[in-house]
């Protein structure tokens, strides 16, 4: 049987795969949550939206005939993560993550690892910095409780709502980014204390290299916690998998 293969976007490895899928003329559909205004235009047909948890997961995966899915959600996308594995089981359809690998600290790094998002709300219990809060819109409330800090955020999208903060410029803009455009822009803002999720990747590396540059320090959230699962780290790995990993559709 064909494969039709459901990928669970929103990264650039998710994109790259799209791609290569294209063109190889393996069928399939990429998924957007819709938390981002303007996703990455794809050369696969695209859904934007939740599926309504497993069951609603599931669901879909039997009524659309899905044979494989490729999960390349953001690495902190943990929810979305968790009910593909549980929909997956439960629709007896293989499973797949596409993922990069974590960073790690090297010479020159000055990092204060974290476990969640509410680890670097505590970490930022300190006198008045100027705090580049690289963690999204999303998390962006979370933070409230230190309005004493200066906050450069960095967007993708405009945030409906004003940021929870009294003083804080807004930079709208998508990656990938490099190391020389982060470094003027800490310099150019007079940015002291990075704080970060643990993204992985070279996307989003750049603030890193660049925090290392400046010697400033830079507060990482790990990733969270996921169930066990098979994991990939490129696009060919799985145009393989997808070209033997069995199929079972129950008929």
């Amino acid at each position: 049987m064909e494969p039709n293969v459901l990928v669970l976007g929103g990264t650039t490895e998710a994109t790259a795969l799209c791609r290569a899928m294209a063109e190889a003329d393996v069928r399939g559909t990429i998924s957007f949550a819709g938390r981002v205004a303007r996703p990455v235009r794809q050369p696969l047909p695209q859904r934007v939206g939740g599926f309504g948890g497993v069951g609603g997961l599931a669901d879909y995966l039997r009524a659309d005939r899905i044979t494989h899915v490729v999960d390349a959600t953001h690495p902190f996308a943990a929810q979305m993560s968790r009910n593909a594995i549980a929909a997956c089981a439960e629709a007896n359809v293989p499973l797949t993550a596409l993922t990069r690998a974590p960073w790690s600290p090297e010479a020159g790094d000055h990092w204060t690892r974290v476990s969640d998002i509410a680890g670097a709300v505590a970490a930022l219990d300190r006198p008045a910095e100027r705090v580049m809060l690289a963690i999204g819109r999303l998390n962006l409330p979370a933070f409230a409780p230190h309005p004493q800090h200066w906050y450069l955020l960095r967007l993708v999208d405009p945030p409906e709502v004003p940021p929870p903060f009294p003083e804080h410029h807004i930079l709208v803009d998508r990656g990938p980014f490099d190391a020389a455009t982060d470094l003027a822009l800490m310099r150019d803002h007079r940015i002291s204390l990075v704080v970060s999720k643990n993204s992985g990747g070279r996307g989003a590396y750049a603030k890193i290299l660049a925090a290392r540059e400046l010697s400033l320090p830079v507060i990482m959230i790990d990733r969270p916690e996921l169930p066990k699962r098979r994991e990939l780290h490129g696009v060919s790995e799985v145009l393989d998998w997808v070209a033997h990993a069995s199929i079972d559709l129950g008929v």
